[in-house]
């Protein structure tokens, strides 16, 4: 039977591309985590290296709106990677990620990752390739939730 944490790579978006081997080592180096609802996984201001992926559960990108609630920026649902720009950079991160109810992760620390250069390059290429498709998405739909916005405003297009 297949190791748990091999299968829930294997599931995600950073294992489209990797064997089964290649998940099994992989799974050597990511950690699973739970939270609890309103729990802050990483607080805004704060520098992180770690990749997450949702497992289950929902994530806010979030911002504290002077003394009053978190105002949400995003959400990220089961499937979804987050930190994916902290993880290659490690700049501080311009918002927080906040539970949104029970959720559970499982995230990668880049300094584990850069263990496999040497060792299993192929590993790491496919989880950078994975990345960069994920951030093209998510910059494709950005820039279509803008076009939209765009008509909306200035009244242009069939739709309105």
């Amino acid at each position: 039977m297949p190791d748990a944490k091999a299968e829930i790579v294997r599931k995600s978006q950073i294992g489209t591309e990797l064997t089964d081997a290649q998940c099994a080592v992989l799974a050597g180096l990511v950690e699973v985590s739970e939270y609890a609802d309103g729990a802050v996984v990483v607080p805004e201001g704060g520098t992180d290296d770690r990749l997450r992926v949702v497992l289950s559960g929902a994530l806010a990108v979030a911002k504290k709106s002077g003394n009053a609630d978190w105002l949400r920026l995003n959400v990220v649902t089961a499937g979804d990677l987050v930190g994916e720009l902290a993880f290659l950079d490690s700049q501080p991160r311009y918002a927080a990620l906040v539970a949104l109810g029970p959720t559970k992760l499982f995230s990668l620390q880049r300094a584990k990752l850069e263990l496999l250069l040497e060792r299993d390059p192929l590993i790491v290429y496919r989880v950078m390739r994975a990345i960069a498709r994920f951030a093209h998405q998510a910059m494709h739909r950005s820039g279509m939730q803008v076009a939209e916005l765009t008509s909306y405003v200035f009244k242009s297009g069939a739709k309105y």
